[in-house]
């Protein structure tokens, strides 16, 4: 399942295995960090979501997301998004992936260039 956005595509993987309602909340959180990622960037390319759910036979689900940034200049990997609850997993893991971003390209500079 692959999104067309402005710039590029956001493309989930596993998505369909997640309720209707897990579906839109990672929707809707993906549209709107791929806003903030692509003001980081300028240049985004594509952006992968990879949806797992672990322990589906018991009374609770455990999602991770591995959330992939690809630019033409670097790949950008987020592993670390993952929780009992869906929107908790997947902030955790943009916040990775833009933490990553900000620190290769220094976009949050307070001194001036040398």
């Amino acid at each position: 399942m692959a999104k067309e956005v402005e710039d590029g595509i956001i493309q989930f993987i596993g998505v369909n295995e997640l309720a209707p309602e897990e579906q839109e909340i990672v929707q809707n959180l993906t549209t709107e960090n791929y806003g903030k990622i692509a003001a980081l960037l300028q240049n985004l390319t594509d952006l992968v979501v990879h949806v797992k759910t672990h322990d589906d036979e018991g009374k609770r689900k455990k999602y991770t997301f591995k959330i992939r940034c690809v630019a033409p200049t670097h790949i950008f990997e987020s592993k670390k998004g993952f929780d009992w609850d869906v929107a908790r997993a997947l902030h955790k893991g943009f916040h990775d992936l833009i933490k990553q971003i900000e620190h290769k390209m220094h976009s949050d500079t307070s001194r001036p260039d040398r």
